[in-house]
Formats: C-alpha cells, sequence, structure tokens
C-alpha cells in the first residue's frame, strides 16, 4: 500500500504565517525581549503585535520547493487560518491535495489516491515552536534570534532573516512595509532543502466558518492514521 507521506516544507510555512497568532507564551508570560536595534526592534513589535490582533487570515498562494538532487516543483493553491491552530490548504496545481487541521488533528487527503493520512497535530510536526504556532502561542523572541535580511527600502519589502533557536531550519520573510502582511517566505532546513512561497490576495480577519476546518472523508477513501513518530517529510512506503 502506497502511504501519502506528508510534506515538511508546507507545514513549516504555515508555522511562520501562525507566528505572532498570540504574544504570549504557552505558560501565559510575555517572552523576554533578544537585545536588537532599535529599527529592527521596532520592526519585531509591530510584526508581533500585527499577528496577534490577527485572528484569522486567507490568500491565495504559489510555492517552490527544492529538494537536493531532485528537480524543482511549483504548486499553487489557497490556505485559510484561525486561532486556534485551524488551518486549510487547498492545492490546485498541478496535483490536487487537501490539508486540513482542526487544532488537534491534521488530515491530508490525495484525490489520486482517495486516500486520507491522519495525524494528531502536536506529533505531526517536528519542533516544540512549530506546535506552538500553530496553536496561537507561540512568540518572535522566544523562538527565533532575528536580523534584516536586507536594509529596508522605501516602497519595498522587509526582509528578515529569522533563525530557529531551537535548530533546524532558516527562515527568510518578506512583510508588506504598510500592512505588515506576511507576503514571501523562503524555508531552508538541515538538509539544504528550499521551500519558497509568495502569498497573494491576503485579507486578515475575515469571517471563516467553522466548516472549512471540519474533515470529512469522501466515500470509499483509504484511511490511514499515521505512527506518532513519522516526521512529515518521511518517504513513501509501499508494502
Amino acid at each position: 500500500m502506497k502511504i501519502n507521506a506528508l510534506k515538511w516544507g508546507v507545514f513549516e510555512a504555515a508555522m511562520v504565517l501562525m507566528v505572532a497568532m498570540g504574544s504570549a507564551r504557552a505558560d501565559g508570560t510575555v517572552a523576554m525581549k533578544t537585545p536588537v536595534s532599535h529599527e529592527l526592534r521596532q520592526v519585531l513589535d509591530r510584526l508581533q503585535k500585527h499577528y496577534r490582533d490577527t485572528n484569522s487570515f486567507s490568500a491565495k498562494f504559489n510555492e517552490e520547493i527544492a529538494t537536493v538532487g531532485a528537480p524543482k516543483r511549483n504548486r499553487a493553491g489557497a490556505v485559510s487560518f484561525r486561532k486556534p491552530g485551524r488551518m486549510r490548504w487547498d492545492f490546485i496545481e498541478p496535483e490536487k491535495q487537501t490539508i486540513v487541521s482542526d487544532g488537534e488533528m491534521l488530515f491530508s487527503y490525495d484525490p489520486d489516491l482517495n486516500q486520507v493520512v491522519q495525524t494528531p497535530l502536536k506529533s505531526a510536526l517536528k519542533s516544540s515552536s512549530a506546535t506552538s504556532f500553530l496553536l496561537g502561542m507561540g512568540n518572535i523572541d522566544h523562538d527565533f534570534s532575528a536580523e534584516f535580511a536586507s536594509p529596508p527600502k522605501p516602497g519595498d519589502l522587509i526582509h528578515l532573516k529569522l533563525n530557529a533557536k531551537a535548530g533546524g531550519y532558516r527562515i527568510e520573510i518578506g512583510l508588506d512595509p504598510k500592512s505588515y502582511d506576511l507576503v514571501t517566505l523562503t524555508l531552508t532546513d538541515q538538509l539544504g532543502d528550499v521551500t519558497a512561497v509568495r502569498f497573494s490576495d491576503i485579507r486578515s480577519n475575515v469571517r471563516i466558518s467553522e466548516d472549512q476546518f471540519a474533515f470529512k472523508a469522501p466515500a470509499g477513501a483509504d484511511i490511514v492514521t499515521a505512527p506518532s513518530s513519522t516526521a512529515p517529510d518521511a518517504p513513501d512506503n509501499d508494502d
């Protein structure tokens, strides 16, 4: 039996989208601010406030995945988030796929295989910081060291480098200088694989029905429960 394994890049992208969907740490306290320049501190504080005040989010996206030793792959679709921990990715091209989180379980549906892979959200992600972001408890200062990727220019995106303090991946994001919406995201993991995502038609604090995050398996679909130790980038398995 072929298992449609969950892909790592898209979930780390999801983590960054939720970066400040709650500025408090899981224990209810505010993380101490890392000493940075005044200009960078202003950007980080504004970014944190923007996503702290953002309860929902929807956008279209284009994603490019560059895996070491393999051809580049491109995917496109639409994404929606809602606090806490709810998300939906609808991949439209080149192959259709739907990924839904209801805040507790993560479902990945591949229409070509007519197969659903379901995984507890906390065990579907490699890092505790990724989980905390998706659950709306992340904090930039607590989980990342930040620096400007390039000096801000009038009218240009604000580019930041975010290095996970827990290690394992590097992130560069591009922020709209007026709204502070996340426009571009490039993630490089510990293997050198790169996932680059660009968002458009970004809408914050829109009304999103709970039905969008309630997954119901299509009739006749093969349902696979992934082991808790399965990592999102695990290779496909054949029986």
